[in-house]
């Protein structure tokens, strides 16, 4: 099969082989961007075999991805700006947050020297903590019945973010 064969109903059966718990996630969140406008895009790689990946309307700029693996199934939403959703960081559970912990400090912050391709990092606290991370992977979370409603709410708060400039109510 290649990578253009594949289908929302094909990661949809594979994602109830490995973690039926989260369809109903990943349905609603499929829906609400779809119909936000969002396009999605599926895709294969060698450490994801099926990823989904959504992009805001009129622009190229990435909002959340889902990949499927064999042990479960990760999201990563796309943050902007970690500081405006603090409310929501500072109320993460301990397994996100150390989800967080685990993830690449950014060398271009903390270091001087270059990261990946145009990071410029995160630089933000969860409550008494400080983080300087990657922002390609730092909110990439496994899902789980827990992580589902912060996620979701995570990914509300930045749809409104992105939005809010748009509406010309700054």
């Amino acid at each position: 099969m290649s990578k253009t064969d594949y289908q929302f109903s094909d990661f949809l059966g594979l994602l109830g082989q490995v973690a039926d718990d989260c369809v109903g996630f990943v349905l609603g969140v499929h829906e609400k961007l779809r119909q936000m406008g969002c396009k999605v895009k599926i895709s294969s790689t060698k450490a994801y075999p099926y990823q989904l990946a959504y992009t805001m309307p009129n622009s190229r700029k990435g909002i959340l991805n889902f990949y499927l693996r064999k042990k479960g199934l990760k999201v990563r939403i796309t943050i902007v700006d970690p500081e405006q959703h603090a409310p929501v960081l500072n109320r993460l559970p301990e397994h996100m947050i150390s989800q967080i912990d685990k993830k690449n400090v950014c060398r271009k912050l903390v270091e001087g020297c270059e990261c990946l391709d145009a990071c410029t990092g995160f630089d933000f606290h969860i409550g008494e903590s400080h983080y300087q991370k990657c922002r390609f992977y730092c909110f990439q979370f496994d899902v789980d019945a827990e992580s589902m409603p912060i996620l979701l709410e995570l990914l509300e708060r930045e749809i409104a973010a992105r939005l809010l400039p748009q509406s010309g109510f700054a």
